[in-house]
């Protein structure tokens, strides 16, 4: 069962409450657009850094 502390994005750090938040503060949450920008930038590990692989 997942927690709202568990990480959706390992590379960088993100968790469920995380995204929560930033749609409360902004009425959207950013993250995700942050997080595709990050892996187009080449600084995308998940292959490493998420138990999964992916």
């Amino acid at each position: 069962m997942k927690k709202d502390n568990d990480l959706v994005c390992y590379c960088f750090g993100y968790s469920a409450e995380d995204i929560r938040a930033d749609f409360i503060k902004k009425g959207k949450s950013l993250i995700m657009e942050k997080i595709i920008n990050e892996k187009q930038l080449g600084r995308c590990d998940c292959a490493n850094k998420n138990p999964k692989g992916r």
